[in-house]
């Protein structure tokens, strides 16, 4: 894969126009972008196709967490828009996430299109082994809850997860090296990790074998992204 298409730019801006002003600068430089619950939510299926006009790839963040059904209906209409990739919460258990990768599966083949790539969130990056006992209920380690939920995806048939830097290494010698991992929580060394606390640099994470890392604020809140994503690429190369 080549060094462009493992970057993936997170969208998370206030409107449409932002969005396209942002990829606007972005284009010839890197080939994918991520569009979250901010900019869905703000512009709908138009950030998807606006996205796709320009020759992104897609990949849509908006974590899925609800009844099998429900969850079935919503990767539908994903795959439907033609995402590359989409999420869904491990956490919702295997028949949920089951019914994730079937869905995907029966709207490639109903809609004539590429089956959409079905990742299982493991643990937020904003949350560390402290708000995960004592907010979650979890008592187990931050790497051993994200091992389990990363095994239950694969069971239930996913094509991989999205967890932090700090787990890539174990996950790729427990999954193996076809397990799809998408690794958040990337920050630059002169950045702040912000709200996020698992974090690492764009070569830790390569390094650890992320196949794909989501890049934000480090970029768009730059002066100049497509620098900052240019830079980016060289340390992932």
């Amino acid at each position: 894969m080549a060094p462009p298409d493992r970057l993936l730019v997170a969208l998370d801006v206030e409107s449409l126009r932002d969005a396209e002003a942002l990829l606007g600068r972005l284009d010839g430089v890197v080939t994918g972008c991520k569009i979250g619950s901010q900019l869905f939510t703000a512009a709908g299926p138009a950030a998807v196709e606006s996205a796709r006009k320009r020759g992104f790839r897609v990949f849509l963040d908006l974590k899925f967490h609800d009844i099998p059904t429900t969850v079935a209906g919503a990767v539908r209409e994903a795959a439907r828009l033609g995402v590359a990739m989409l999420n869904v919460h491990a956490s919702g258990g295997v028949a949920m996430m089951r019914a994730a990768a079937e869905a995907a599966a029966k709207a490639a083949a109903d809609f004539a299109a590429p089956r959409p790539l079905v990742l299982g969130v493991t643990v937020l990056t904003s949350l560390d082994r402290g708000t995960l006992a004592r907010e979650v209920g979890v008592p187990a380690s931050v790497d051993a809850h994200v091992l389990h939920l990363a095994d239950r995806a694969r069971e239930a048939g996913l094509d991989g997860c999205v967890a932090s830097p700090r787990e890539v290494r174990a996950l790729r010698l427990a999954l193996g090296p076809q397990w799809v991992i998408v690794t958040p929580g990337i920050r630059i060394p002169a950045a702040g990790a912000d709200d996020q606390t698992r974090v690492a640099t764009p070569r830790q994470a390569r390094d650890a074998g992320a196949d794909y890392v989501v890049v934000g604020r480090p970029i768009t809140a730059a002066p100049d992204p497509a620098a900052a994503a240019a830079e980016i690429l060289r340390q992932i190369a």
